[in-house]
């Protein structure tokens, strides 16, 4: 559905800085860390660059990938510390991804469902993956219930998939105070407000509750200052976002289309992808364990900044 061969727009080059700092209150005698940080390569996005420095240095370091395809980095800090940092630097072209408005508007989300209810490609099987709940998505009544004004009957997939970005944008507040990550979906929709990972978790579980295939996406965005105004460095976050399985006409292979409801968007060239999986916890940028420790501070900034544009 996706042509990628027929583009010619122009691709961007985006740096990323992503810097994680843990403060303890007491010395960590051993840590034992899984890293999502390295972007992945697609036929829409190429890693050109890439670098993790970690302080204190790791003992032991191995690169490898997840059950999703995604890059993973594990490292084994021995020394003992009461600090821990975690740099990573990446550097990606990105080309503009484009969908076929034919394909879009043929297909209802019935037809979607239906075909992802007796999967047999192995596009389809893959997409399987991502029909059910998972621990940080609950299928539950409201989740339904929200999910049903976009969903009409024989209504296009993506027309209506568009309308439930939408929603979750025009109706649910940006509060970084409001939520973790453990907060469930259906008290997101209560509360009316949250951050890019709920808005991605609601949407996965409306969209998963209609028997259609969504996976959540870890990765990063490019924010623009205010007119004037110098970008400011570390001042941007990771970000989250979601993907819809969409598949061809006539056998044609199917695509999955990225949405962005924290800003209404169709993601494209401003949206640099670290990894999908089910939800955040299959993504978690930094996840480990620690022996020793106590309580600890966390301190992450992050900086996305444009670097000059690649003739196609």
């Amino acid at each position: 559905m996706i042509d990628a061969g027929a583009n010619t727009a122009e691709q961007v080059r985006l740096r990323v800085v992503h810097e994680t700092r843990y403060e303890y209150a007491s010395p960590v005698t051993l840590s034992r860390q899984l890293l999502h940080l390295t972007p992945r390569s697609t036929w829409y996005q190429q890693l050109t660059s890439h670098r993790i420095a970690i302080q204190p240095l790791a003992a032991e370091t191995t690169g490898g990938s997840d059950y999703f395809g995604n890059h993973t980095s594990h490292a084994v800090i021995t020394a003992p510390h009461q600090s821990l940092s975690v740099l990573a630097e990446s550097t990606v072209q990105l080309r503009t991804r484009a969908f076929d408005p034919d394909t879009a508007a043929a297909l209802t989300w019935e037809d979607v469902r239906d075909l992802l209810a007796a999967p047999g490609t192995p596009a389809t099987l893959d997409a399987a993956h991502y029909l059910f709940a998972s621990p940080h998505i609950a299928l539950g009544s409201p989740v339904q219930a929200y999910a049903a004004d976009a969903f009409a009957s024989a209504r296009p997939l993506l027309a209506a998939v568009r309308e439930l970005n939408r929603r979750i944008h025009d109706e649910f507040k940006f509060d970084s105070k409001a939520t973790s990550i453990a907060t469930p979906i259906d008290e997101v929709l209560e509360l009316g407000r949250g951050v890019c990972q709920d808005f991605a978790h609601l949407m996965i579980g409306c969209l998963r509750s209609r028997g259609l295939a969504a996976r959540y996406v870890s990765g990063y965005i490019l924010t623009m200052p205010p007119p004037g105004q110098p970008r400011l460095i570390g001042s941007d976050a990771s970000h989250a976002w979601v993907a819809v399985y969409c598949p061809g006409t006539d056998g044609a292979p199917g695509e999955w289309i990225d949405f962005d409801p924290t800003n209404n968007c169709v993601v494209d060239r401003d949206h640099i992808t670290l990894g999908w999986g089910r939800d955040f916890g299959d993504v978690t940028p930094i996840r480990g364990v620690t022996l020793g420790g106590g309580e600890q501070a966390l301190n992450v900034q992050v900086t996305v900044s444009p670097q000059d544009a690649i003739p196609a």
